[in-house]
């Protein structure tokens, strides 16, 4: 009504009135970052690890300065402060193809764990490495970033179970049981070889090797048999780092489907929402599908090479006319939604899988600065600060000490 009148009375104030940022979306946003602030937030699966490895950086302020905001990748320590987040998951991200060669995978392992602690070390003001929720929650009263770490890969334990232990020791909090490929302990969802139809018997005894020490179960990745065989198995709550619905996803094993929620419920597990374009949304799968075969069609017919600067720039233009080839933060609202009406407000968390999933992230959630604006998608939604609490951090903790309570026990 009141912007009926002023286009009456002016119709130069009525277009003042329709470009200025809108009060209470103003307020909206404010209360969103101040949440971010006044809760720890906790993400399941940040990839800087790996990303430091590949790129050759080395963590020393000649190479590259992760306490100032990096040009590439989705995180540092500038825009985790600027987006609230408090406790990312490093990703002891271990590629599938290095299970060929004993001994490869758990070096690999190691060396990327150094690196975490060097970074911790090398930026002791910035920077904790942390080995529990108390851990954590001192690093979030020194206003640090706390750096637990999980391995994404279980094929560093190889085939000796004492790696369990070993990698306990080293700080590792879950495992993601497979990643790409069937590994000695189970299947893979994006394998359909089904070695294991499930767990393998090896696979049997690092599930409970890891109730008996501590170390979070990650179901992300595996196959949907493999799931069941965990869920049977287990004796405390399990993880799924960086998953989505597979509801918006339909015949995408690397989600979660209903049926296996329910099982999650009654389990008391979390599921850790992955933000990736691909793994929350159905048509940006398709786009992206289509946008690949395209790339190589055109290279083939210009007879290039394949190089970075090209890949961007041709993406770069087909996103001009492809608008779907990135999905956007409502949807990941929108998978917090369908776990939270399904199974409860207390079985999901963030997962967003940044440094990981490349440039698929979707707009308004590119980096870590920006979970400020999924909080305000939830709480234009409803969501009480009781529930962003939780879903920031409090399911998270509940699982993490219910596994360390039931190891000292």
């Amino acid at each position: 009504m009141m912007n009926k009148i002023l286009s009456i009375l002016c119709p130069l104030a009525f277009l003042f009135a329709c470009n200025a940022p809108q009060p209470e979306s103003t307020t909206t946003l404010a209360k969103a970052d101040s949440l971010a602030h006044a809760f720890i937030l906790t993400d399941g699966h940040v990839d800087l690890p790996y990303r430091m490895k590949v790129r050759n950086f080395r963590i020393t302020r000649e190479y590259l300065d992760f306490t100032e905001m990096t040009e590439q990748g989705n995180f540092d320590f500038e825009r985790a402060r600027k987006g609230g987040l408090d406790a990312p998951f490093m990703s002891i991200y271990i590629p599938a193809a290095l299970q060929k060669t004993p001994g490869v995978s758990k070096q690999l392992a190691d060396s990327l764990i150094d690196m975490v602690e060097a970074l911790a070390e090398n930026y002791p003001d910035k920077f904790i490495v942390a080995k529990s929720p108390d851990d954590v929650e001192t690093a979030f009263a020194a206003n640090k970033v706390a750096l637990p770490m999980g391995m994404e890969n279980g094929s560093p334990i190889e085939e000796d179970i004492a790696n369990v232990q070993h990698f306990y020791d080293r700080g590792v909090r879950y495992i993601t049981l497979t990643h790409s490929k069937v590994n000695n302990i189970c299947d893979s969802s994006y394998d359909t070889t089904r070695t294991w139809n499930g767990l393998s018997p090896f696979g049997e005894q690092v599930v409970k090797e890891m109730n008996r020490v501590g170390i979070m179960v990650d179901v992300s990745h595996i196959s949907d048999s493999a799931f069941y065989d965990v869920m049977a198995l287990t004796d405390v709550p399990v993880i799924a780092s960086h998953s989505s619905c597979r509801f918006y996803t339909p015949g995408f094993e690397r989600n979660m489907n209903d049926d296996m929620l329910q099982v999650l419920k009654k389990n008391g597990g979390v599921i850790q929402i992955n933000f990736g374009s691909t793994f929350i949304d159905s048509t940006s799968q398709i786009e992206r599908t289509k946008a690949r075969r395209a790339f190589n069609t055109y290279m083939e017919e210009n007879e290039l090479e394949a190089t970075d600067s090209l890949r961007k720039a041709f993406f770069d233009a087909y996103y001009e006319t492809h608008p779907d080839f990135f999905s956007d933060v409502s949807v990941v609202a929108d998978h917090i939604d369908h776990v939270a009406q399904l199974i409860g407000v207390d079985h999901v968390g963030f997962g967003s899988d940044f440094d990981g999933v490349g440039d698929s992230l979707p707009t308004d959630l590119k980096d870590v600065s920006q979970y400020p604006n999924l909080i305000l998608e939830l709480l234009d939604r409803g969501y009480s600060e009781e529930d962003i609490e939780k879903i920031c951090y409090k399911n998270v903790w509940r699982v993490w000490k219910a596994v360390e309570k039931a190891a000292e026990s």
